[in-house]
């Protein structure tokens, strides 16, 4: 296979093995507030909002010591163990505990910081300044089929139901955990990408350099500097003129992530106006958010290739989406329908 198929191929396992795994995650973030407030049990006093919270604040601290960590085990373990951690979550649910839960969630921060960064490793050193646009808009569409599948089961599995009753979950949740257990295994077909006949100093990773070389054996005592290189290099990377910009779109996104991947499907399970398709519908939300995401993706990657105007295309697309979008959330979804789950999972 030439040097360009197989980068090529490691692009399509990586999307691969994040569409799996996010097919479970995915899912379970869509769903997991109903299904706690339909959990039977005085023991269990969990939240969503809670769980999301820790997760995503951990998320953003452990991004400053995950560079130290591909260092130091290099990207492909470090996706592989980072993805247990997310089977470990989603396996919470089949029988749940308020301790084992929240103990998951700060975990869950650390390992989505350790596995989104060696997704970035690899896609950096699978890809050339020709390549990157492409390989990144094939990753995302892949990933994004994650939202299509395991919602279109829930849509199915759940459409006329008014309570999730404890086998419903168990259910769910057992096929989820095996899936995502799946794609942590399909990590280990990636290949090591051939070396450039010539290096080239025409661009940087956002990554530190020898990070590129980490499933090469580093010797034991290079551990610690290692580690503290790539610390230090992403600090100094945080604190640049173009990182500081772009952390203002990088929070919104965060802001709008935590919305459509949890928020908004509880609300619609909530809605009594939508009757008893109302929790199905939580499921066909999370497949059209998927379809949206690979149409953008696709989109991404086609105008990424007129560079007469570059990306400026895609932010105004997406930006205008996103106006369009809340503003038909804001006149269809009621101001308490996070609140509203309560009160009618109590009654039911």
């Amino acid at each position: 296979m030439s040097p360009e198929g197989k980068t090529l191929l490691n692009i399509i396992i990586l999307g691969l093995g994040f569409m799996v795994i996010f097919t479970a995650f995915g899912t379970c973030g869509n769903i997991e507030q109903t299904v706690i407030k339909s959990f039977n049990s005085t023991e269990f006093h969990g939240s969503g909002y809670t769980s999301m919270a820790i997760i995503y604040a951990v998320f953003s601290a452990s991004n400053l010591i995950a560079p130290s960590v591909i260092a130091v085990i290099g990207p492909q373990l470090s996706l592989f163990f980072s993805g247990l951690v997310y089977s470990g979550y989603i396996a919470v649910f089949i029988h749940p505990y308020t301790s084992s839960f929240y103990t998951l969630s700060v975990l869950l921060g650390i390992a989505a910081a350790v596995l989104w960064t060696a997704q970035g490793n690899l896609l950096t050193i699978n890809s050339k300044d020709s390549t990157i646009g492409r390989n990144s808009g094939i990753f995302w569409a892949l990933m994004q089929f994650s939202l299509f599948f395991g919602n279109l089961y829930i849509f199915f599995a759940w459409r006329g139901k008014s309570h999730i009753t404890d086998k419903d979950r168990q259910t769910v949740f057992i096929t989820l955990t095996v899936i995502s257990l799946v794609g942590n295994f399909l990590f280990f077909l990636i290949q090591r990408p051939d070396p450039e006949p010539a290096p080239s100093d025409a661009s940087e990773s956002l990554l530190p350099a020898d990070i590129s070389d980490s499933n090469s054996v580093v010797p034991s005592q290079s551990l610690c500097s290692q580690a503290f290189e790539a610390f230090k290099k992403s600090i100094q990377l945080a604190m640049t003129k173009e990182m500081l910009l772009l952390s203002i779109p990088f929070a919104y996104s965060g802001l709008e992530l935590t919305f459509y991947s949890g928020v908004y499907g509880t609300c619609l399970g909530a809605m009594t106006q939508f009757g008893d398709d109302a929790k199905g519908l939580i499921g066909l939300s999370g497949i059209l958010i998927g379809v949206g995401e690979i149409l953008g993706g696709g989109v991404f990657g086609i105008l990424d290739k007129c560079n007469r105007f570059g990306r400026n295309p895609v932010v105004f697309l997406g930006l205008f989406t996103h106006i369009v979008a809340f503003y038909l959330i804001f006149l269809n979804i009621a101001i308490d329908g996070t609140l509203i789950m309560t009160v009618s999972d109590r009654k039911s």
